[in-house]
């Protein structure tokens, strides 16, 4: 018998409105895994524990946290797959595919989330209208689960499994081993242009299905008041395919994610720094080069931007949204912003592309963000906008808004039932919990 140390420790979402005691191990071996989970009647799975809800944590059982399980198992250079461990993060499995130039590019925004909480959450990056979800990379999964033991899935094994675990949140079991298609990448420097726009009528047309192509468009928006609601920037990069790749791997240094003891954002300093934000794009170049790091991860340098919330964290809602709908939503935003008067520190448009089925946060629509300072004011004003999803087919992220209740969940993810009926066939007595599929219910 293997002797695994297991400990207690506080943990916290990333967003901090989730705190609790858990017990968790770190198991580096197959036989160390087996043998833990074997030990509990509750699991659930964590890497990085960078998802805002929590996900990776559970007031029972154990949290297995597989960072230790980092590896790469396989690579085929002529196939263009390689095979690796759910525990390594991003930065660490493109160090190894740059250098071939390959990557997948549906890469979250921070580069030590691992491949195993990205394949969980399902995610995306910033070339999601072009590029879709994470799931389009994926040619298959290994999966270790308590009761059904090692359970290999893909398109052509398992494929109800696969499509469970795939968005999953981390309920169908363990993911130990990843295996990703590849896609060439010739250079890992971009072309940045930046459009200034007053308002959202004007940045429409870059968000339109007609406009993607081998380019990602965001933007950048303020909202601290009514009276300049909209005015931002668009941002676009192109990979540069001007000069010849010269890669060198990336040093990342560790999370530096320390909130400060009382918040710096409120509402005065939101509205200068975006002042002086929306000021100094304007006066910087239109178009100009910028590493890989940069676009690709674009808080990564900038954590500050989360620490200065304070102890008390911040709250984000993500949506998913018809541009047909788009003005009308943001007019009554805006009506109930006049009301409620809400902190908004970030407001951001992309586009996506994908099919939304069972819980997956996917779909071929226009994908809105906003942080909020935490106080009851935002608080309210988020309650209100939480009506407006069944009216707008708006579908909002779990893994980003830690509120979300099991009435919003289930009139929103129309799939989410089946979801549920089929996770229940394939493990009856539900081993793996969290604090969110404990409040979903699932």
């Amino acid at each position: 018998m293997i002797n695994l140390a297991t400990k207690e420790k506080k943990t916290f979402s990333f967003d901090k409105n989730h705190s609790l005691n858990i017990l968790y191990a770190k198991p580096d071996k197959y036989k160390q895994l087996e043998e833990i989970s074997g030990k509990y009647d509750e699991i659930i799975n964590t890497g990085s524990n960078l998802s805002y809800s929590p996900l990776g944590i559970n007031k029972n059982g154990i949290s297995l946290d597989l960072k230790k399980f980092n590896r790469i198992i396989d690579f085929d250079e002529n196939e263009k797959t390689i095979t690796v461990e759910a525990g390594i993060t991003l930065i660490d499995l493109l160090n190894f595919t740059l250098s071939k130039n390959l990557w997948i590019p549906q890469l979250p925004g921070y580069p030590t989330i691992t491949i195993g909480g990205a394949v969980s959450a399902n995610s995306h990056g910033k070339s999601c209208a072009l590029h879709g979800t994470i799931r389009k990379s994926i040619k298959s999964i290994l999966l270790f689960h308590k009761v059904n033991g090692w359970v290999k899935l893909s398109e052509k094994e398992n494929k109800n499994i696969f499509d469970l675990t795939i968005g999953g949140l981390g309920l169908t079991g363990t993911i130990v081993q990843v295996t990703f298609k590849l896609i060439n990448i010739n250079n890992t420097f971009f072309n940045t242009k930046k459009i200034s726009v007053n308002n959202i009528q004007e940045s429409k047309k870059y968000f339109s299905r007609e406009n993607i192509n081998n380019s990602f468009i965001y933007s950048w928006h303020r909202a601290d008041n009514l009276s300049n609601f909209g005015e931002g920037i668009i941002y676009e990069n192109l990979i540069d395919t001007s000069s010849e790749n010269n890669f060198k791997n990336f040093k990342v240094k560790n999370n530096n994610f320390r909130p400060l003891f009382f918040p710096f954002w409120n509402k005065f300093s939101i509205k200068l720094i975006n002042k002086f934000f929306l000021l100094f794009n304007k006066l910087d170049a239109k178009e100009k080069k910028e590493d890989f790091l940069k676009v690709i991860f674009p808080f990564y340098g900038k954590e500050n931007y989360f620490n200065f919330f304070g102890r008390k964290g911040f709250l984000e809602i993500q949506l998913l949204i018809n541009q047909t709908y788009l003005e009308q939503f943001l007019d009554e935003f805006k009506k109930l912003y006049q009301i409620h008067k809400p902190s908004i520190s970030l407001f951001s448009i992309k586009n996506m592309s994908g099919e939304q089925n069972l819980i997956r946060f996917e779909d071929n629509k226009v994908c809105l963000t906003f942080d909020f300072i935490k106080n009851k004011s935002s608080l309210s004003f988020m309650e209100q906008i939480d009506k407006l999803y069944l009216k707008y087919e708006i579908l909002p992220s779990v893994a980003k808004d830690s509120r979300i209740g099991k009435d919003t969940f289930y009139k929103t993810y129309k799939y989410a039932t089946e979801f549920k009926k089929k996770l229940y066939e394939f493990d009856k007595k539900r081993t793996y919990k969290s604090e969110v599929s404990r409040r979903l219910e699932l």
